[in-house]
């Protein structure tokens, strides 16, 4: 394999090129020739401007569900139970601070406007999602405890290598821009958004499924039904770049079961063997299952042959992340309405109670 060293430099998508050529039948995903003018009446991925607006109607205001009773319930959970809300409410911020800073990095060389707007949203999205995540520091936890978990990764060596791997890998392209290390810093962007959030939303609607901290879980759901519609966008993108950018495909599987390794080894750390329905097993039965579904969903085979591994064993908790709130039923997020909100009822946290 070609040292990346000696690759040449991802291009950048100028401000303004007046020399560009908009037609469709020349515009691509990368390495195109475009004006940079959001010319969207007539398009080449027409499945970026249906996704675009529905990520624009799932928009919501954290503020506006309501966290009273979390407030109660987080000192009715165990001590493991807080130390898990904790541990992964600051996994889950990095997350997502990580997506903000990322993405535009991304961005800056997508040479179709469409799909530019999608990549626009999606930051402005994870921006809220953090957001999300104050909401319910400051509301949730005591004033005393809200910089221990603003700053587990600073005291908890687990999850501070964990967050060195996830940012690395788009440090990497950063520091040398090729298109090999832009690919890995795109693939990383796909397991992030369809693999590491996932057993962190297992944990709340685990709580919420024993009638605990219900708000907190309603919040999980409003960001777990944006990460998905990210999710579908790294879907219809990856297949393009496996086919466009030097030695993509060489990545894949090797930076999937790495993913999968580091998530379980977080997850049995901040969960492990202590909340009632999480089990070690369990957890890597989840998460090697949508390791598998995510590579099916770029048109690859599964890294995971065994057959427990074709299973969910949280499907009874998946009516938590339901976005119909019918209960029953997952909802696809294309055909998914916007929840109605449930005003809070105006304690803004611990403090004013």
């Amino acid at each position: 394999m070609t040292s990346s060293a000696t690759l040449p430099k991802m291009p950048v998508t100028p401000i303004f090129n007046p020399h560009g050529d908009d037609a469709i039948e020349n515009r691509s995903i990368w390495f195109g020739n475009v004006t940079n003018l959001m010319q969207l009446n007539d398009v080449r991925y027409p499945w970026a401007v249906g996704l675009y607006q529905q990520m624009r109607e799932n928009f919501w205001i954290p503020q506006k569900l309501d966290l009273t009773q979390d407030v109660t319930d987080y000192w009715n959970l165990t001590p493991e139970e807080r130390y898990a809300f904790d541990g992964i409410l600051s996994y889950l911020t990095f997350l997502d601070s990580v997506q903000t800073c990322n993405i535009p990095h991304i961005k800056a060389s997508i040479t179709a406007p469409e799909i530019s707007l999608c990549m626009a949203e999606q930051i402005s999205q994870e921006g809220m999602h953090n957001q999300s995540y104050q909401y319910m520091i400051e509301t949730i936890i005591p004033s005393e405890r809200r910089t221990d978990v603003y700053d587990f990764w600073r005291t908890d060596q687990v999850l501070l290598k964990r967050c060195e791997y996830i940012a690395g890998l788009y440090q990497q392209y950063i520091d040398n821009p090729t298109p090999e290390n832009y690919f890995i810093a795109f693939l990383a962007d796909y397991m992030l958004e369809g693999l590491y959030f996932y057993n962190g939303f297992i944990f709340f609607y685990n709580l919420a499924s024993r009638m605990l901290m219900p708000g907190s879980a309603d919040i999980f759901k409003m960001i777990n039904r944006d990460e998905l519609s990210h999710v579908r966008l790294y879907q219809k993108l990856l297949p393009e770049a496996m086919a466009t950018l030097p030695y993509a495909e060489d990545h894949v599987y090797e930076m999937f079961d790495k993913a999968v390794q580091y998530e379980c080894q977080w997850t049995n750390h901040i969960v492990g063997e202590q909340i009632l329905g999480i089990t070690a097993a369990s957890t890597e039965q989840y998460t090697k299952y949508l390791a598998n579904l995510r590579l099916k969903a770029i048109g690859l085979k599964p890294l995971y042959t065994e057959d427990k591994y074709k299973k969910s064993p949280y499907a009874h908790l998946e009516r938590f992340s339901d976005t119909k709130k019918a209960g029953n039923t997952k909802a696809n997020f294309f055909e998914a309405g916007v929840t109605s909100y449930m005003m809070s009822s105006g304690i803004g946290g611990w403090d004013e109670i």
